[in-house]
């Protein structure tokens, strides 16, 4: 799990005031290197950093200073509210594996090993002073104090308090409370995975319509039921029930009186495409002599098979799926129990799975782990098997020695046990799947081998319970609403306040690995020892067994999953610390009950908080996912069942490099966010790219348009010095002189001998013919204006008598013959001359423009 960033809540006093100098040792080399008369105290300071691993309301009860043998680590170990927890002295960080949660502990002992004296040594015999702890996770750990001190008592007494707890409320889940990973109603997740099962994805339901009862749906086959809504029915069944159609509440009543515990058969997957489904039950309670009916059950049984679709006519298959071996189905009928006979159910074939028990179950995980402790690199005796009983290899070297240990591994069973219940899925999935069949599954309860047979497969006919969201569904509503007994299984205080059988005993009969397993010159001796041990006759590791059966499905068929081999570890992890109040309780109506929900934290909360930090790259997502390479069933060939050890689980804490067989998705992960930072850097890179192509793009427009404007500026100068000319050419024709100062100021002097201008102007026809050249040439009209000063309408001004004597238009009233316009404006501030040389062509030569000889 991630480490907390939360406070602490109770303070640790100074090192120095719990610990002495003469309480601490040092790591020797190896479990027989460990002379606890030869190590002098060193003391450490206890690190004041500890409450930044500390979970919110996570309080320290108990501290002594000692050795990991695993890993031959010197630390100080923590008991607190809800784990074990090793600090190194070294690296003052947690050690994982000294670090374990109260609730995955499944027992501890104290142990005394006597060691043998010299000849030569004094009659006082040392000893060593151990705990081991045995975890539920497949971890055997021991630690090692140094003898004549109470920190081994210490911690020992604070795990008895703790770890067993009576109560279900001394938990340590409900003083943390709900805390930012609150829980939603889970009745509404499930109603909403009835109403996808029912083709009803656009309906949602909400916690009012739970409350109102508003919540019943159905299609052509099957509805939602409210009938154990109060749980009156069923104890350990969910409060809303997916039935045939056509059977009423009362014939369903009816019906869970002849089966055990009162697991009448629900439907738990439908194809709302074909109509095939599958369902679950317990026991039919058919007595002793195998003889006892019920025409409600097999009504119901019945309404299972409906009509094929498609046309093909006629009623679906019934397959009866007994996960037990048949001799323990008869056994059963001496307490009433039993099987189905297919004479009773239409259209009916009862077959049987030879799956093993929880009790078997229990066995072959307890052979497994020892195995694994035995011949791992991290043994729980500080040694590894290749240096065990003085040899280099398995059995010193033996090669008989050699294959007894390896047939360790097949003797606990629990790859066959793996086997089985794979093969039992794979089978119940290709008659849903192939034949369209119906298959009602049952054991004696039904809700344990049951749950995990119709779970894994769901699994395997629905692609969406292979996404992580889908897998939560799946969880929800085949284990924890169909009444898994969690506490029972997982050896957890249940409701009633009947905690676990914790006897005291002799650690003789619990301690059968590491202490046994010693070096020559040395024998163990279990004086004044005692042991703690989980004595319950339901704990069972049946859970732990149906997720390690999906780990091997998502080995199968990598591309079919969207999650991960550790998010499976992490989730079962967080199973097993019941850090959440997910799994706790036997059923739903106790979680109901108690508010279970409302006062504890979620894990699939924490978990979607996890993977939201993380994105797409997180550990949690399978890296190889496609869903389109398998968006139907997956149907595993037998020949394809063979399972092998799960790494990441099983092989972690014993053989740590080992267990690393997911190396290659790792590397796979980093080269997947190497190529995302690529990518993003690449998005960078094209983004700029075109930033600076539009801003080019602009540029270049811009630069057309001062081009443009530039080009009009220098037609319009240059036109305007070709009219500057004229105009220039056109004053001094009157008479007119132009001067130019150096401030660029322009002042016009007019000659006094205006009556020469008409002569001037009216020069020879030569002169006349230049002017039409010069014209043509310039192609443009010409115009002057003379502006004169405030004082230009004076009479006498000599710009008007040069206009009345130029002009032989003008009339004596003052008007302006001219064509097109008048060359003088008078009675304005604009009075002067215009001149319009096209309107010379069109004069008639009897307007009098010319002078008569």
């Amino acid at each position: 799990m991630a480490m907390p960033r939360n406070r602490r809540t109770t303070s640790l006093r100074d090192s120095d005031s719990r610990l002495g100098d003469s309480d601490k040792i040092e790591g020797a080399g190896s479990w027989d290197a460990i002379e606890w008369t030869k190590i002098d105290p060193v003391s450490r300071p206890v690190p004041h950093g500890l409450s930044d691993f500390l979970y919110e309301a996570e309080e320290v009860l108990a501290e002594g200073y000692g050795v990991l043998v695993n890993t031959d680590e010197a630390g100080t170990l923590f008991v607190t509210s809800f784990r074990l927890l090793f600090l190194s002295e070294g690296s003052r960080d947690i050690i994982a594996l000294g670090t374990i949660p109260l609730a995955t502990i499944e027992k501890f002992n104290k142990i005394i090993i006597k060691q043998p004296s010299g000849p030569r040594q004094s009659e006082k015999t040392p000893t060593r002073r151990l705990l081991q702890v045995i975890g539920k996770d497949m971890r055997i750990i021991i630690f090692s104090f140094r003898p004549r001190t109470k920190q081994r008592r210490a911690v020992f007494e604070a795990l008895l308090r703790c770890a067993r707890p009576v109560r279900l409320w001394d938990m340590y889940t409900f003083s943390s409370g709900p805390s930012r990973f609150s829980n939603s109603s889970p009745r509404v997740r499930l109603v909403n995975e009835y109403l996808r099962l029912l083709g009803m994805e656009s309906h949602h339901s909400d916690i009012s319509t739970i409350e109102d009862g508003s919540f019943e749906a159905s299609n052509d086959w099957w509805r939602i039921s409210d009938v154990n809504a109060n749980y009156d029915m069923c104890a350990t069944y969910p409060f809303s029930l997916l039935i045939p159609k056509s059977i009423r509440d009362e014939d369903v009543l009816q019906a869970c009186k002849f089966r055990a515990r009162c697991r009448l058969p629900a439907i738990s997957w439908c194809d709302a495409r074909t109509g095939a489904v599958l369902a679950r039950s317990s026991q039919p309670l058919v007595g002793l002599m195998m003889n006892m009916r019920s025409n409600a059950d097999e009504n119901l049984v019945g309404a299972l098979c409906t009509q094929l679709s498609g046309g093909k006519g006629g009623r679906r298959k019934l397959y009866i799926a007994d996960a037990r071996p048949r001799k323990n189905a008869l056994a059963n009928g001496a307490m009433g129990g039993g099987s189905e006979s297919s004479s009773n159910y239409f259209q009916s074939e009862i077959v049987f799975f030879g799956i093993d028990n929880i009790h078997a179950m229990r066995e072959s995980l307890v052979r497994l782990r020892d195995y694994l402790d035995t011949h791992g690199t991290k043994s729980s005796d500080g040694m590894s098997s290749f240096l065990r009983h003085g040899g280099w290899t398995w059995g010193g070297g033996n090669l008989s020695s050699m294959s007894a240990s390896v047939s360790t591994l097949g003797d606990s069973g629990w790859l066959i046990h793996i086997q089985n219940v794979l093969a039992g899925s794979a089978w119940i999935a290709a008659r849903v799947a192939m034949e369209s069949a119906s298959v009602l599954v049952h054991c004696s309860d039904g809700w344990d081998r049951t749950t995990q047979l119709v779970a894994l497969a769901s699994l395997l006919l629905d692609p969406y319970y292979r996404t992580i969201k889908g897998f939560q569904a799946l969880v929800e509503k085949d284990w924890l609403a169909f009444g898994h007994p969690f506490s029972d299984r997982a050896g957890m205080p249940n409701l009633t306040g009947s905690g676990l059988d914790l006897p005291r005993q002799s650690s003789s009969s619990n301690f059968p690995s590491s202490p046994i397993r010693q070096a020559p010159g040395t024998f163990p001796s279990q004086s004044s020892a005692s042991s703690q041990t989980q004595t319950s006759n339901n704990y069972s590791p049946i859970f732990l067994q149906w997720i390690d059966c999906v780990s091997q499905l998502l080995r199968m068929y990598p591309f079919a999953f969207e999650f991960s081999s550790a998010f499976l570890v992490h989730f079962l992890d967080c199973m097993l610390s019941c850090r959440f109040g997910n799994f706790l309780c036997n059923s739903e109506k106790e979680r109901e009950q108690y508010g279970v929900s409302e006062a504890c934290g979620c894990l699939w909360m924490y978990l979607d908080d996890l993977r939201a930090s993380g994105g797409r790259s997180h550990v949690h997502y399978n890296l190889f996912y496609d869903p389109s390479k398998h968006d139907g069933p997956l149907l595993p060939p037998a020949a394809a069942l063979a399972p092998t050890l799960w790494p990441q689980f099983h092989l972690r804490w014993s053989c740590p490099s080992e267990a690393q067989s997911g190396e290659v998705e790792a590397q796979c992960r980093i080269m997947m966010e190497q190529i995302s930072e690529l990518q993003k850097a690449k998005d960078v890179a094209e983004r700029k790219a075109r930033e600076m192509i539009s801003t080019m793009e602009a540029i270049k427009v811009e630069i057309r348009t001062e081009k443009q404007t530039s080009s009009s500026a220098m037609n319009l100068a240059r036109k305007a010095n070709r009219e500057n000319e004229i105009i220039k050419r056109a004053i001094q024709s009157l008479g007119c002189r132009i001067q130019v100062s150096g401030n660029d100021d322009c002042t016009i002097d007019i000659e006094s001998n205006l009556g020469d201008l008409p002569q001037r102007i009216t020069s020879s026809p030569s002169t006349r013919d230049s002017a039409d050249s010069n014209e043509e040439k310039t192609n443009m009209s010409i115009s002057v204006t003379l502006t004169p000063d405030s004082n230009d309408d004076i009479p006498g001004n000599p710009i008007l008598r040069v206009c009345e004597s130029l002009c032989p238009l003008r009339t004596r009233e003052g008007g302006c013959k001219w064509p097109d316009a008048g060359c003088a404006q008078l009675e304005s501030q604009f009075v002067g001359l215009r001149a319009n040389y096209d309107a010379f062509d069109r004069l008639s030569i009897y307007d009098g423009y010319f002078q008569p000889e």
